[in-house]
């Protein structure tokens, strides 16, 4: 029996802000918030290893911060 779904469709946005008491997030909070929670929820249900993850994104970073700020250099000259 197929599933049910919910009335969003795969083109909606993030979902929009819900009256909270706190402060309002940005996107970006809200995004790095979404993602560390399915990070989580992945490692607890065996699906992938938080810490290689993590180091994974480390390196990533890392990559991409070197391949700017030599871009950045290359600019200049």
């Amino acid at each position: 029996m197929p599933r049910k779904r919910s009335g969003r469709t795969d083109d909606d946005d993030l979902t929009p802000p819900q009256k909270i008491t706190g402060k309002e997030l940005t996107r970006l909070d809200e995004l790095s918030a979404r993602l560390t929670t399915l990070v989580e929820v992945l490692h607890e249900k065996g699906i992938i290893n938080k810490r290689e993850y993590e180091r994974t994104v480390a390196m990533r970073l890392h990559e991409i911060s070197k391949a700017a700020a030599i871009e950045e250099l290359d600019e200049e000259l």
